[in-house]
């Protein structure tokens, strides 16, 4: 049986001069306990990645932004490490890895991010070391997999439009189905179904793109 946990399809991998080159380290406003690289100038990033992997990116560099549902996931796990020390945990959707970092730093026993696009895993690990933690496991797309064999899988804003939230709903109740407790952060996007989850935070938290903030919720799978 397949543990989800395997490698994806090799690829030419993206050097961590990339990320420290195109950003800079900041401190998410929930999450000052993590140093995190951000990108001031998005449409300069986009040009980059364009002329480093010779086409034009598939998806936005959500990887280099503090989005609000994984800073409030990140803030949770730092204020309850009881959920994930000494577990096994899988960052789904990291982007930059935010919440894996706070998982590791939280007591976690073993750490794993899963992202689409190279440069978020790439990102992973130049920001997991930039907070001195032990590398973590970084993956590709598991969605077309079985859920791993975790003890806790989080997610930050992933339901951020209806073909990304019809696509990994499902998944992460495979993955509670499977014994895996199921943290999901969001700032009120209109795809996550809350009759249907367990409210157990909730934080203001700035948006990544401006000065708005937004209320967002980390809700459990039951």
């Amino acid at each position: 049986m397949r543990s989800g946990l395997t490698d994806p399809v090799p690829e030419r991998p993206v050097p961590a001069t990339f990320v420290r080159d195109h950003t800079r380290p900041d401190r998410p406003s929930l999450v000052p306990e993590v140093t995190l690289r951000v990108a001031d100038d998005v449409v300069a990033l986009w040009e980059a990645i364009e002329e480093e992997q010779g086409a034009a990116p598939t998806d936005p560099p959500f990887w280099a932004a503090a989005w609000p549902g994984g800073q409030a996931l990140a803030r949770y796990v730092l204020d309850t490490p009881g959920s994930v020390a000494g577990r096994s945990v899988l960052d789904l959707g990291a982007g930059s890895g935010l919440v894996a970092v706070a998982a590791a730093l939280a007591g976690a026993a073993r750490v794993l991010a899963s992202d689409v696009d190279p440069f978020s895993r790439a990102a992973v690990a130049v920001n997991a070391e930039a907070n001195g933690v032990a590398p973590i496991d970084v993956l590709g797309d598991v969605l077309g997999e079985e859920p791993p064999a975790v003890d806790v899988v989080l997610a930050g804003d992933v339901c951020y439009d209806r073909v990304m939230s019809e696509r990994v709903l499902p998944w992460l109740e495979a993955a509670r189905a499977r014994g895996a407790q199921v943290y999901l952060g969001d700032p009120g996007r209109p795809y996550v179904p809350a009759d249907r989850l367990t409210s157990v935070a909730t934080f203001d938290v700035a948006e990544a793109e401006g000065p708005r903030v937004r209320r967002t919720t980390v809700w459990r799978l039951p």
